[in-house]
């Protein structure tokens, strides 16, 4: 692997570039805070997508990519006066070190769940009134639920058991239920959350990352049901055509096919 100074030198050639492009390049000259926004967001989900495929070399890819924006906003700071790289790095570091009291000071830890509990408690030190300030308002609702139950864990907020989740998420699916026999769509929506919102926590309890095996099944979704496109285009069917005998036979085939090549 590279060395430091290799390291360095690298960003420092990075940084050189981004100079030239914004003051040569009129993409590049045009590009502000907001213009940018979107494409992050866009980045951020390439490489989500590349970490899930575990593929190394497009993680690489999309890391550079998004490192590409991180100096862009520095660089837009700069030209406002406000801030450059070096008060972003210095910025984190100071917010690692301060956080990490059992590295950089006297304070000892048991396990990583200390280490949450420290984190979320020091979090409050630096003037936010909430634990959950800390959860962006724009994140997926999914993701949004999974940040704010590790947040309200970190405090204490908690179940002691998964077993206790468990009969939660139960007790909503049998309100969901009371519900739906209610006719009342604006209570069916409300429980249906609460379902969803307990079976989130009880993820987190048995270590799976909700988001992350959703988008597994999104993943099988698509496949299977590409493969039936595919068998349906081969008999020069299309597939709207086929009975849902049919698809329900090339459903299996393509479970059949994918399990054989795990």
């Amino acid at each position: 692997m590279n060395s430091r100074e290799a390291k360095l030198e690298a960003f420092g050639r990075l940084l050189d570039i981004m100079d030239d492009l914004r003051a040569q390049c009129p993409w590049d000259q045009k590009q502000t805070f907001e213009s940018l926004r979107h494409l992050t967001i866009e980045e951020t989900y390439e490489l989500g997508d590349a970490i899930l495929d575990r593929n190394l070399s497009e993680i690489k890819k999309e890391l550079g990519d998004l490192l590409l924006h991180i100096v862009f906003y520095a660089k837009l700071g700069s030209e406002e006066k406000e801030f450059d790289i070096a008060d972003v790095a210095h910025e984190i570091c100071d917010k690692l070190i301060f956080r990490h009291p059992h590295i950089y000071s006297n304070v000892s830890v048991k396990d990583e769940a200390e280490v949450k509990k420290n984190w979320e408690a020091l979090k409050l030190k630096e003037g936010k009134i909430s634990v959950l300030e800390g959860v962006p308002k724009g994140l997926p609702a999914l993701i949004k639920a999974q940040r704010m139950q590790e947040k309200a864990a970190g405090v204490g907020f908690d179940w002691e058991t998964k077993e206790q989740v468990w009969d939660k998420f139960q007790e909503e699916l049998k309100e969901l239920d009371y519900a739906l026999d209610s006719n009342n769509m604006d209570a069916v929506e409300d429980e249906f959350g609460d379902v969803l919102f307990s079976l989130i926590n009880y993820a987190r309890f048995i270590k799976i990352n909700p988001e992350t095996a959703l988008e597994r099944t999104n993943k099988k979704f698509i496949q299977r049901f590409q493969y039936i496109e595919a068998q349906a285009k081969k008999s020069d069917k299309s597939i709207e055509n086929l009975s849902l005998v049919e698809m329900e036979k090339l459903w299996q085939a393509a479970k059949n096919q994918s399990s054989s090549n795990s």
